[in-house]
């Protein structure tokens, strides 16, 4: 059993109740731990309660990082 531990979050609301979300979390298991950062998109409901659509992680790699906000940046200009 994988357990995940959010260790850091920051979001930013966007349209009709939609959020993006960006974490740093661990996952633990018997085998050990990985850190990693997950982008999530998501909305909330009427009751105020978060519910998650779509997710994506990255592991923690300087170069994977770097490439991933260089090329969001660049995409997002053309």
């Amino acid at each position: 059993m994988v357990n995940f531990e959010t260790i850091k979050s920051e979001e930013i609301k966007f349209g009709n109740n939609n959020f993006l979300e960006i974490a740093r979390k661990k996952a633990i298991s018997e085998e050990g731990e990985n850190t990693f950062l997950s982008l999530s998109r998501g909305f909330v409901t009427p009751s105020g309660e978060k519910r998650y659509r779509k997710s994506f992680t990255v592991p923690l790699d300087d170069n994977v990082i770097d490439f991933v906000v260089k090329k969001l940046k660049e995409v997002s200009k053309e």
